[in-house]
């Protein structure tokens, strides 16, 4: 027996279905805080505010207890900090070599078996969420292919895309979009970069190169695109938001929805950050298929939220061969308990939150930066012995007044979190920065396994491409070539 009633939730009206004695609907609602739908699989749309609400309500967490994010207005109460000076409010560093029982893990056996586990278990359970078991397969298919010339390198550029299997619920579509150019006179497999480009971005890398023409496409991608494919390398774009939406209105839908069958999430269940992850393993494992490339010497790039993203990619995916993180801030390399710039409660914001898990919003609210069981110097440590480049821009003088600054991505933050991974390189045989002191603008830290840089010219990645060109190249080869392997 059953009936339909409706409910209001956030000020959204619902149509659910009440079936008498379905344990399995009343347990669903006990975890997610929204009543099992009336069709399995039909997606409840929520609004980011509602969504975040309602996670708030299931973590017992009143609004009037989350901190105000700060802002960017240097007149504001909750200004954000640029003063170093009081940047380092808190001193608690966890130490990514020892174990949560105090033992010094002082073996490479210790820092696979126990302390890396450990790691990733914290990462998962209150910070970045827990991917899902059992996701479902992705098929790939080549959807165009273009023939043209990039500067003067002739290129094959094939546009791609990967198909989620939506068995689990087939009222969910998830596709992966991606383009894979190529130097089209190689001799054998080629390495590549795998850079994630936002939604504003990827139309310029479907176009591709122009056929017959020997001009580059203006704009970022063809800018990074040219010196990569001078190389005798591939270089590939990869839109996370054509499989997940960055909003947190989406997360009933897209790879995170599908795994929900278009139920809300709980609060450690993953977010957005760790499914941008998810596709960029994805776009590897068709990488791994093709005969033209060295899918073994594939580097991984992302920018600001992207660089968040690559990293956590990264961290979580030991084929990834090198990245190039930057500007990636709060959430990314930056040290949580380094106060400078953007803090934790901008990322528990309604327009931030669904980047991370659903217990991180407590440590915006009644928790706070030292009350985490871990911290970014220990998400770079995950990429560990595996060579990691990361770059911002200049965040000196008033970050308020300079609009094209970097400041509120804390280069100086990024820089401390990759001082405090050098331990764990170290313990591996591998290099770390080789220096604690913060270098001068524009000068470059890439004699070891970790690079850093910093340039002058605001929120962007290009100025230090040639650094971490120059920094991979150490890694990666051409045909006949020779590459330095962690």
């Amino acid at each position: 027996m059953s009936l339909s009633r409706m409910v209001m939730h956030g000020g959204l009206a619902l149509v659910l279905l009440v079936v008498a004695g379905d344990s399995r609907g009343q347990a669903q609602e006990a975890a997610t805080g929204v009543s099992k739908a009336a069709t399995d699989g039909v997606p409840i749309h929520l609004t980011a505010e509602q969504d975040r609400k309602r996670m708030l309500d299931l973590l017992g967490i009143k609004e009037a207890d989350m901190r105000r994010p700060a802002s960017t207005d240097a007149k504001a109460p909750n200004a954000a900090n640029y003063d170093e000076s009081k940047a380092n409010e808190y001193g608690n560093l966890p130490d990514a070599l020892r174990l949560q029982d105090g033992e010094r893990v002082t073996t490479a056996k210790m820092w696979w078996t126990k302390r890396r586990p450990e790691i990733v278990e914290e990462f998962d359970r209150v910070v970045l969420g827990r991917t899902p078991a059992n996701l479902p397969k992705v098929v790939w298919e080549v959807v165009g292919t273009t023939h043209g010339i990039i500067g003067r390198v002739p290129v094959v550029t094939k546009r791609l895309r990967g198909t989620v299997d939506n068995s689990a619920d087939p009222l969910i579509a998830v596709h992966i979009d991606m383009t894979l150019t190529t130097p089209a006179n190689a001799t054998g497999p080629v390495p590549v970069i795998l850079e994630m480009v936002f939604a504003k971005d990827y139309p310029v890398a479907l176009a591709g190169p122009l056929p017959g023409t020997n001009s580059m496409q203006a704009g970022q991608y063809a800018v990074q695109a040219l010196p990569v494919l001078e190389r005798g390398w591939g270089f590939a774009v990869l839109s996370p938001t054509s499989y997940q939406a960055d909003d947190g209105a989406g997360l009933t839908e897209g790879i995170i929805g599908l795994m929900n069958k278009g139920q809300p999430r709980k609060p450690d269940d993953w977010g957005v950050l760790k499914a941008w992850a998810w596709g960029a393993s994805r776009a590897l494992d068709y990488l791994e298929t093709d005969k033209s490339l060295d899918a073994k010497h594939v580097g991984i790039v992302g920018h600001s939220r992207l660089g968040k993203a690559a990293l956590v990619a990264m961290a979580y995916d030991p084929r990834f061969a090198i990245g190039y993180i930057s500007s990636s801030g709060e959430g990314g390399a930056k040290l949580y308990r380094h106060i400078f710039g953007e803090p934790i409660p901008n990322l528990a914001s309604v327009t931030e939150y669904h980047w991370m898990a659903g217990n991180f919003l407590k440590y915006a609210g009644p928790l706070n930066a030292g009350d985490l069981p871990v911290d970014n110097h220990e998400l770079i440590a995950l990429c560990a012995p595996r060579p990691v480049f990361i770059g911002a821009g200049a965040s000196s003088g008033d970050g308020y007044a300079n609009p094209r600054g970097d400041a509120w991505a804390d280069a100086r933050g990024m820089f401390l979190a990759e001082v405090d991974a050098g331990p764990v390189y170290k313990l591996l045989g591998h290099k770390g920065l080789g220096t604690a002191k913060y270098p001068p603008m524009g000068t470059a830290l890439i004699q070891g396994d970790l690079g850093f840089r910093q340039h002058q010219f605001g929120h962007t990645p290009g100025p230090n491409w040639p650094t971490f060109l120059e920094f991979a190249s150490r890694y990666l080869h051409v045909p006949g070539g020779r590459a330095k392997t962690p």
